[in-house]
């Protein structure tokens, strides 16, 4: 296959999930924003149609399709409803992708089916108050074993799904005097003692998707619980973070490829000086422009989620490096072109488009956070030029 075109299994599951996403999930996504409210048979639903575990083998209730397939969902699912494509991903990607990717038989076993038919909904359990960009050197969280079980205290914050969230993969540090190389990974189950939502957290946008802070005080988790090795979760942080970064970046182009959409229906209605707005050569200019963004990224983004076809848990070799620098450019780039053709599809709109109610104004309001989560753009940045440093 060329890197450039899809398959014939790949168009059809473009295909089928754009009609699903757009009947199922696009009359929820105004709702959801204003009542800033995650619907309770969401994820059952989600389950029930094939849109969990998408990368998990069928032998565990998953779909078995590769990266590049997922990242098509992510588009679509964006396009349609940017909160449920930012909370499906905490869970698919996240924390069920991390699970199974890194965890043994027992805890696949345990956990994946549940998260593949939506009776489970997972988490990710990484930033702290104090901890963002240097999330692991700047950790608090600790997870100190005592017999057969850890406890963990701690805060985590802007945890998406963390109202709702059944497990969390949380990363605390296992030796203090380590640093982020004595920090280990757990699957802990929202409902041990100890474990809380501190508060909802109110958003700008994805206003459906729900953030939280959890506390930890004293939470007893079975070390049969510990995700690979003690001392091991920097492996499993990266490796699932270039992950994220390849999967969040076809979210981007979806809910750019909309905010292009509902800029020329906008202009082939809004009427001024007796004409169209469409009629306007600068109108034109600024459709071209937004329409050649989405497109020459798109290429690239689904160059990079075929890269992650190859990804070995816990390799540290010259593709893993290659993948490490490519997602980082992937988000880099899909969030920037987001971000400039969701802001021009505004200025199109004119003062309807700063309208609350407005679908471009959720969407504009939503973008801003994919420059900012899974690493800001700054980091991003940080990670390519670090490679490029790396090889001269």
């Amino acid at each position: 296959m060329s890197q450039f075109e899809l398959t014939e299994l790949q168009t059809e599951i473009q295909r089928q999930a754009e009609r699903f996403c757009r009947d199922q999930l696009g009359p929820l996504s105004g709702p959801m924003d204003d009542d800033e409210e995650w619907p309770d048979d969401l994820f059952p639903m989600l389950g029930d149609q094939g849109y969990l575990g998408l990368s998990i083998p069928e032998e565990y209730g998953g779909q078995e399709m590769d990266y590049l397939s997922v990242g098509l969902v992510s588009e679509a699912m964006h396009k349609w409803n940017a909160a449920v494509g930012l909370s499906w991903g905490a869970h698919d990607n996240l924390s069920l992708n991390n699970i199974f990717r890194n965890g043994n038989e027992e805890q696949r076993r345990r956990y994946v089916p549940g998260m593949c038919d939506g009776s489970i909904v997972g988490a990710l359990g990484l930033t702290e108050p104090g901890a963002g960009s240097d999330a692991l050197g700047s950790m608090a969280t600790t997870a100190i074993r005592d017999g057969d079980e850890y406890v963990v205290n701690g805060t985590k914050l802007f945890i998406t799904n963390g109202t709702i969230a059944d497990v969390v993969l949380v990363y605390a540090k296992t030796d203090l005097a380590a640093g982020a190389h004595g920090i280990s990974a757990f699957v802990v189950e929202t409902d041990a003692p100890g474990f809380a939502v501190a508060q909802k957290l109110i958003k700008q946008g994805f206003r459906g998707s729900q953030t939280a802070e959890l506390i930890f005080d004293d939470v007893r988790v079975p070390a049969g619980n510990l995700l690979g090795e003690e001392n091991g979760g920097v492996s499993v942080v990266m490796s699932g973070l270039d992950l994220e970064r390849a999967f969040y970046a076809p979210g981007c182009i979806g809910m750019a490829e909309r905010c292009l959409d509902l800029a020329i229906e906008h202009a082939r209605t809004r009427e001024q000086f007796g004409r169209p707005i469409a009629d306007f050569q600068v109108t034109q200019h600024k459709l071209a422009d937004m329409w050649a963004l989405i497109e020459t990224t798109r290429t690239y983004v689904y160059r990079v989620l075929e890269m992650c076809g190859g990804l070995e848990v816990g390799a540290a070799d010259q593709s893993a490096r290659d993948v490490h620098a490519h997602s980082a450019a992937a988000i880099l780039q899909a969030a920037n072109v987001n971000m400039k053709v969701a802001d021009e599809a505004l200025q199109i709109h004119g003062g309807s488009g700063y309208m609350w109610e407005m679908e471009i104004n959720r969407l504009y309001r939503a973008a801003k956070l994919l420059q900012i989560g899974a690493g800001t753009q700054e980091i991003r940045r940080n990670i390519v030029a670090q490679e490029l440093l790396r090889k001269s």
